[in-house]
């Protein structure tokens, strides 16, 4: 079962909770505040910062993940291995990881463009 932690945050803001080390917001698919339904990491833990605004995020994303995350999207998925989550929760996610290609001026994968 993966690690869940939560971490205190001042008291106007909610707690942060994580999977692996990662928050929600390192996910392509976060559709739930259970740390297990999230998916598709693509983040690295530099994302934290980015999140207090201390650097970009798109400085924080690891393509290597990114590209694992493409592959589990696609219609034949990573080693047969796809994600399984309804069909508009799959679009969203292609969209967001779509973003993160298109921010850093690089083409955008057909698997993902097939989905957008």
């Amino acid at each position: 079962m993966p690690k869940r932690k939560t971490v205190s945050t001042p008291k106007s803001a909610p707690a942060i909770l994580f999977k692996d080390g990662l928050p929600l917001q390192a996910f392509a698919i976060m559709d739930s505040q259970d740390p297990a339904q999230w998916q598709l990491p693509h983040h690295n833990k530099q994302v934290i910062r980015a999140l207090s605004g201390h650097i970009g995020i798109e400085r924080t994303v690891d393509w290597q993940l990114l590209e694992k995350a493409v592959l589990l999207l696609s219609r034949y998925g990573d080693e047969g291995r796809r994600v399984i989550a309804d069909p508009q929760i799959i679009i969203n996610a292609a969209r967001h990881l779509a973003g993160h290609y298109r921010a850093a001026g690089r083409q955008v994968p057909t698997a993902l463009c097939v989905l957008i």
